[in-house]
């Protein structure tokens, strides 16, 4: 199977199961609320369904970044993935918000518990689920290296931290520390927030079409120095869209190297370029050594 079947297959299945679990955790939650009264556990409804509306944003969004290249969108459509990331930023920044003022009014007007132990119960079943999921995101990214499954795993590793925090709160009020249960959701929602300036500032450097990092430049330098024809090479350009790697760059040969030659030099460092970035599009400039210091200028 070639790497971008690979990462279509991986993506397409991370995203589905995201929007699945968000599902069934927001009936269990809401179920679990709804008889304990828990502002923790409100907290994690809310978070969840966050999650659900910003998954299956995801979905859709994944899937059209996927699409291939057309004549209105010549290098694909690999950035709705990065915006899938953004937006999933901000619905993450407002459920934070709301959760906030939902703490701060609890720490005010505590009430009750009912049930605590249902909470409880509902609350670490939530976390192994949660556990499960972002493992197997995990591995989609280190096969992937998806913006988009990166942002889910970010929101969806708060979310087991939140899980984990709310049976910590219950904990602590079913012993009668009443305040406990709206101040673990008011520095939840804190770390909430955190994570969505993370997701929102990686995004928006992808849209801006931010450089590959320096080690990609690197192993590019390093595969052009097994060409002795080659002088060297200047100008060299990175960005990425979605999957897709789109390098750039000039190299540098003998002013009287026939243009056959040249031509294959430049197609033969492409293709090995393309294997180690795959998905990737390498375009080559070959620039006679004579103009080298003309074009630096």
């Amino acid at each position: 199977m070639s790497n971008s079947h690979l990462y279509e297959k991986l993506v397409k299945r991370a995203t589905l199961s995201a929007v699945l679990i968000s599902v069934f955790l927001i009936l269990i939650k809401f179920i679990t609320y709804w008889l304990t009264g828990s502002i923790s556990l409100l907290a994690s409804l809310l978070d969840s369904s966050i999650d659900l509306i910003s998954s299956g944003l995801n979905y859709f969004l994944v899937r059209y970044a996927l699409k291939p290249a057309d004549d209105d969108h010549t290098f694909g459509h690999g950035k709705a993935e990065s915006l899938a990331a953004l937006l999933q930023s901000a619905f993450i920044i407002g459920s934070a918000i709301i959760l906030l003022f939902s703490s701060i009014r609890s720490f005010i007007h505590p009430n009750p518990l009912q049930i605590p132990l249902l909470g409880i119960t509902i609350s670490t079943i939530s976390a192994v689920i949660t556990f499960i999921l972002v493992l197997y995101q995990r591995r989609v990214i280190n096969i992937t290296k998806s913006n988009a499954i990166q942002a889910d795993m970010l929101h969806y590793s708060s979310d087991l931290l939140l899980n984990i925090t709310v049976v910590v709160a219950l904990c602590f009020s079913w012993y009668g520390i009443t305040y406990a249960d709206a101040t673990f959701a008011f520095f939840i929602a804190l770390y909430i927030c955190y994570n969505a300036y993370c997701i929102a500032y990686s995004s928006i450097q992808d849209l801006l079409d931010r450089a590959l990092p320096e080690s990609d430049n690197i192993s590019i330098a390093e595969i052009i120095s097994q060409y002795p024809e080659v002088y060297g090479f200047h100008d060299l350009k990175t960005r990425q869209s979605g999957p897709v790697k789109f390098i750039q760059l000039h190299i540098e040969l003998d002013d009287n190297m026939p243009l056959i030659k040249a031509h294959a030099i430049a197609d033969s460092i492409e293709k090995r370029i393309s294997t180690q970035f795959s998905p990737a599009n390498v375009i080559i400039h070959q620039d006679p050594i004579s103009v080298v210091p003309i074009e630096m200028m």
